[in-house]
């Protein structure tokens, strides 16, 4: 086969070198931040949890999304690296919001599919969570159902790991793949996120 080159290419393989290269330095240099998407109860109008996103404001470069640069992350080997900063960080917040009574706010993070795949994860995770003086409980560990349908029956019992220390569990984009009820019931998750393609008529 054969490829034409474009001046397109170079661009955006020159973006993605200098993100990668910047984003090794954007945790030592704080240009990282979380911001919480609240989740509300309908019946009751309280607030019961909420999901940590995080963004990246660079000096030079400026705001840089997220869907740009977890890719990279995922990419260069720093995903894992920055999940264990996010989660630090959120569950930092959540003690602080405890202290200020909201006794049973959930904090809910994503996990990547490198970071599910890690060995050890549940005690990876407990050893976070036990540095920050948090509980388990305070914590839900969200996956996608593309990690977690890609290989079911492993995907089942990292998550019953997890959930048997404590933490809550549940899956983003449920509805986006190849979706199966029947493995729903054998995994052990708190709550399902139905992707909005089946609610926006609703």
């Amino acid at each position: 086969s054969y490829r034409f080159f474009t001046p397109g290419l170079q661009k955006s393989s020159s973006r993605m070198l200098e993100l990668g290269v910047a984003l090794k330095h954007a945790i030592p240099q704080q240009q990282l931040r979380l911001v919480y998407q609240p989740q509300i109860d309908l019946g009751s109008g309280r607030v019961i949890g909420a999901e940590a996103l995080v963004r990246w404001r660079h000096p030079e470069l400026g705001e840089i999304g997220p869907a740009e640069f977890i890719p990279i992350a995922e990419q260069y080997g720093l995903i894992v690296e920055l999940g264990e900063w996010i989660m630090q960080t959120a569950l930092k917040q959540a003690t602080e919001w405890q202290k200020n009574g909201f006794d049973d706010l959930v904090i809910a993070i994503n996990l990547s599919a490198s970071q599910f795949n890690q060995p050890q994860l549940a005690e990876t995770i407990l050893e976070i969570v036990h540095e920050i003086d948090a509980r388990p409980q305070q914590l839900e560990l969200e996956l996608t159902e593309a990690v977690a349908m890609r290989n079911p029956v492993a995907a089942g019992k990292i998550m019953d790991s997890l959930s048997n220390v404590g933490f809550r569990l549940s899956i983003d984009d449920f509805g986006t793949g190849y979706s199966s009820l029947s493995y729903l019931k054998r995994f052990n998750i708190h709550k399902l996120k139905i992707d909005r393609s089946f609610i926006n008529d609703l």
